[in-house]
């Protein structure tokens, strides 16, 4: 991988640079652009960042860990200081990397705005907002559910196979199609916040609730969260074909863009030290709010190494560390003790559940090792004093 230290802003990238991280997705999906109107170049100050990490049964070097894991760009924030940049050629600084999932986090941040700025309750039934759900088996369920992924309606995600509900929905985003149609049918399965299951519908559902409340298209208002957090490059988002934003799995961003979102997880100020979410806010996103949901206690399948939020994922119980998780590799690490952030964006394959599996693994023993490695030193007792 090549190392970037440069530290002015960076040459927009095309679209056709975007790196599409689920089999599903296709170059040729409508897209919108999200400007960067606030650009603010994150300082950097590179020194070296190098780890061990035990795992898969074997010790790896740093080089080992990154090539082991299909890495294709590593930024890592310590004190809002760029520490480490590199990036897999063709890839750079410029290079907007598909998030996937990692976009549904970005989303709990502009729910946790709106919620925020009291125009949303997240005690709120769905169809409060959003009447066309009433009949659905989103009707009586609350924005709450939503954010855990506990709505209990009907709904397989499993993308290796064609017939689950999450390819159709996908679909709708490729082919121009209307993805709330989609929505409008998916029907009740169990009773809400009995049981957790992985559902970008939930995702979908929740930001044309927050659509409704705010008034504004998810693109509108993420452009106002990437100018309050300094983004200094343009994103963008698919969108149906309708103009809805996939909000659960479209955005995409450079390396060090997707940082901010992840710095905003540490205790809601930006850079200038701004604040854009509530301290209640955050500490709830970091939390598993059921035992189920705690980290270890999700399906193996999923992971073993977090449990979830409100669209993050929580590695401990305290909330010290959360992550944005997206497929194929897409992870956005933080230490909100200690302010360092890691971004990871990956390629690894995707049809061989095992591979992706241990490559999971892997990158979450790696992302903690980087986040030990990147912790400033403790403060002197004349540090503390002042």
């Amino acid at each position: 991988m090549s190392t970037t230290s440069s530290t002015g802003s960076v040459a927009r990238s095309s679209l056709s640079t975007l790196r599409f991280t689920d089999p599903q997705h296709e170059p040729g999906w409508r897209h919108v652009v999200v400007p960067a109107s606030g650009a603010r170049a994150l300082p950097v100050a590179p020194r070296p960042v190098s780890v061990s990490v035990a795992g898969a049964g074997r010790w790896h070097t740093f080089e080992e860990w990154l090539a082991a894991t299909w890495t294709t760009s590593l930024v890592v924030v310590e004190r809002g200081r760029v520490v480490h940049e590199s990036y897999a050629d063709p890839a750079g600084p410029g290079t907007l990397f598909l998030g996937a999932s990692m976009t549904k986090s970005v989303l709990a941040h502009l729910v946790g705005r709106a919620a925020g700025a009291g125009v949303l309750d997240l005690d709120d039934p769905v169809e409060r907002h959003v009447d066309e759900l009433v009949g659905s088996g989103y009707e009586g369920v609350r924005v709450r559910s939503l954010l855990t992924m506990t709505s209990g309606v009907d709904w397989v995600e499993d993308h290796r196979d064609p017939a689950s509900p999450a390819p159709r929905l996908l679909g709708a985003f490729g082919a121009g199609g209307d993805s709330r149609a989609l929505l409008r049918l998916v029907g009740r399965g169990s009773a809400p916040d009995d049981q957790w299951s992985y559902n970008t519908a939930d995702s979908q559902v929740l930001d044309w609730v927050r659509e409704r409340a705010t008034g504004r298209a998810y693109a509108d208002d993420l452009a106002l969260l990437w100018r309050d957090l300094g983004c200094t490059d343009d994103a963008a988002v698919a969108c149906d074909g309708h103009g809805v934003a996939l909000a659960g799995g479209g955005l995409a961003a450079t390396t060090r863009d997707w940082a901010r979102v992840a710095m905003l997880a540490v205790d809601g100020t930006n850079d200038l030290g701004t604040r854009l979410l509530d301290v209640a806010w955050v500490e709830a996103a970091a939390r598993a709010p059921y035992p189920f949901l705690a980290p270890g206690r999700l399906p193996s399948t999923i992971t073993t190494h977090a449990g979830f939020g409100l669209h993050w994922w929580p590695l401990d119980e305290e909330g010290r560390r959360v992550v944005a998780d997206g497929s194929r590799g897409q992870l956005a690490a933080v230490d909100r003790r200690t302010g360092v952030v890691a971004v990871k964006t990956s390629l690894w394959p995707y049809d061989d559940a095992l591979v992706d599996r241990q490559a999971r693994d892997l990158s979450y023993l790696g992302l903690h090792a980087l986040l030990d490695a990147a912790a400033p030193p403790p403060a002197t007792t004349k540090e503390q004093r002042q």
